[in-house]
């Protein structure tokens, strides 16, 4: 078991989606319901926010320099210069939002909707292509959370939170999406699993929502690997740090009176001695 250290301040409200890539040298987050991306000094704790809107969901970092972002009903552009260029409303519906995504082997970047209510079925999983055109890739999930893909792309690891599982579908560069099944079954009271990251060797590092921890699992869903943390509300993690040795864990403050647990909205780090994978960018 390994326990995580304190890195920030509780600077966000709802921090989510951590990404390192070797061309910042610095970890960045979202603030998601601030609309605010925001850039960590790891030494100093300190922050920097870059506003994207009402709702930054889900970032990865573009071949052309600047970023590709899920915003509250589509996608941003962000060039090298830091001019955003937003691509409209992929649906008009005011009571669903985008919440978390990444991108596949190819390049692609994805990112899952859900209602602010949490409706079951309502979201959407969407997929921007380099060309800019979009797609449906997954319909009527509820809270669309963790993707990542395995060592050798032939599979997509996925969460949708409610079913309390961590599904894996074979996957096509054509087609995308294929047979689905279950990986990893979160047991009752140990939390909702959200983001999730996969290490070098193949590990599933899964972030538990309410659990205060999270967990790493083997490609065959044994669970090998727990990292604790002083608060509940844990949403995601990335590898990161010049050696990408070091697991960095967002939390979030959203539903929590002042008072209760101080530490919330805090980045975490922790060193389990895996290594993490470089990110994938998004090709466009």
């Amino acid at each position: 078991m390994t326990t995580a250290e304190q890195v920030t301040e509780p600077h966000a409200h709802h921090g989510e989606g951590p990404v390192w890539h070797s061309g910042w040298d610095a970890l960045k987050f979202v603030d998601m319901l601030a609309g605010d991306i925001c850039t960590v000094d790891v030494d100093s704790g300190g922050i920097e926010r870059f506003h994207v809107g009402s709702v930054a969901a889900a970032f990865r970092p573009r071949t052309s320099g600047g970023l590709v972002v899920a915003v509250e009903r589509g996608f941003a552009l962000v060039d090298a210069d830091g001019n955003l260029e937003q691509l409209g409303d992929l649906w008009s519906d005011e009571g669903v939002r985008m919440n978390e995504g990444g991108c596949d082997p190819q390049g692609r970047f994805y990112c899952g909707s859900m209602a602010y209510d949490a409706t079951p079925g309502a979201g959407t999983v969407w997929r921007l292509d380099a060309d800019r055109s979009t797609s449906v890739a997954l319909e009527r999930v509820t809270i669309s959370n963790g993707l990542a893909w395995s060592l050798d792309g032939a599979l997509a690891y996925y969460i949708d939170t409610p079913t309390g599982r961590v599904d894996a579908f074979e996957w096509d560069a054509d087609r995308g999406f294929g047979t689905r099944r279950t990986v990893v079954e979160i047991p009752s009271g140990s939390g909702g699993p959200d983001g999730m990251t996969v290490d070098a060797e193949g590990g599933l590092w899964v972030a538990l929502w309410g659990g205060s921890a999270v967990h790493r699992y083997t490609p065959d869903g044994r669970l090998d690997e727990v990292v604790e943390l002083p608060v509940t509300q844990v949403t995601a993690c990335t590898f990161g740090g010049p050696d990408l040795d070091e697991l960095y864990v967002t939390t979030s403050r959203q539903g929590l009176v002042p008072s209760d647990q101080p530490a919330a909205g805090a980045v975490f780090r922790a060193r389990p001695g895996v290594r993490g994978r470089a990110v994938q960018a998004y090709d466009g």
